[in-house]
């Protein structure tokens, strides 16, 4: 039972049509589900991803009225994006310089060049080249194919002491310690490259975060759909509090806290984001879970146009 890697990262923003603008436009990713958060059904829930909304590659945002995040440990602290090498590195960086995007200079990180930037609410992102595993463009992007993000990876959290964190990650997720780089501890997962890696960064001087815009609500691994009944019957061998089988409708989960309390779900592979709507349309319209189509007029009025 190994980790495929990761399956999507949700973030929290309080401009859903700036978001939408920012994500699509500037990014280049595609809006492949546009639907509610099923707990709070007065908020977005907007997925964006490769051409075909593979797992692996989407980032997704609940939209809520919260001010800023308070930044600080015991949280997801960067969001990196896979792009296929240093000269597309090169692209975006003019790319973000002529879009007003806050951007550091690029630099090595774990082995691989990276570029760090921010989003207008201060999403903490990055762009590393990694061309490992397949890439599927979305013909519709303002962004060159050979220059699109290919998926996500690696993602970084912070923790004040590493100790209990490293034991979930190596005993219950099978991770891997393959070494570490000024004070951040790399940990492996099944695919290759950097969708397999979480960095867990050490530091105990740090208040704890605080949530709000800008910041992350869950990072979500990717499990084949044929071991969901097998990852939930480990969680509760273990004795792990989670929250039992949940079912998204587009993929099925299970959600726990590390020792931290950093959010994490383990995330189904099928049966994807095309089950309620043809590939070519994925994101066009409101989709809804079986269970909320009833609400559907009710929900509706209650959003904001993107």
């Amino acid at each position: 039972m190994n980790l495929k890697g990761f399956h999507h990262l949700t973030a929290v923003t309080a401009d859903a049509p700036g978001n939408y603008k920012f994500y699509t436009d500037t990014l280049g990713l595609r809006l492949v589900k546009k639907t509610v958060n099923q707990d709070d059904t007065t908020a977005y829930h907007l997925f964006y991803a490769d051409g075909v909304g593979s797992p692996g590659t989407d980032i997704t945002f609940f939209d809520w009225p919260v001010g800023r995040e308070r930044r600080g440990t015991h949280s997801v602290t960067q969001t990196g994006f896979r792009v296929a090498n240093a000269e597309s590195l090169s692209w975006w960086q003019h790319r973000l310089t002529m879009k007003g995007v806050k951007q550091e200079k690029i630099a090595e990180v774990a082995g691989r060049p990276t570029l760090a930037f921010e989003d207008a609410e201060g999403q903490r992102l990055a762009l590393v080249a990694d061309n490992e595993g397949e890439a599927h463009s979305w013909e519709q992007s303002p962004v060159p194919a050979e220059h699109q993000i290919r998926g996500l990876g690696p993602i970084t959290m912070s923790v004040p002491d590493i100790r209990q964190t490293e034991m979930v990650l190596t005993k219950l997720m099978n991770m891997v310690p393959t070494g570490s780089f000024g004070g951040t501890h790399v940990f492996k997962m099944g695919a290759a490259g950097a969708v397999g890696e979480l960095h867990v960064t050490v530091d105990p001087t740090l208040p704890p975060a605080q949530q709000g815009a800008g910041g992350v609500h869950h990072v979500a691994f990717n499990i084949p759909h044929a071991e969901y009944e097998s990852w939930a019957d480990r969680l509760r061998s273990m004795r792990v509090p989670n929250s039992g089988p949940v079912d998204r409708f587009w993929f099925k989960s299970l959600y726990f806290r590390e020792p931290n309390g950093v959010l994490f779900e383990l995330a189904t592979d099928a049966p994807g984001f095309a089950t309620d709507e043809p590939m070519d349309k994925l994101g066009t319209t409101l989709s809804l879970p079986p269970f909320l189509e009833g609400r559907r007029a009710e929900i509706e009025a209650g959003l904001k146009k993107l």
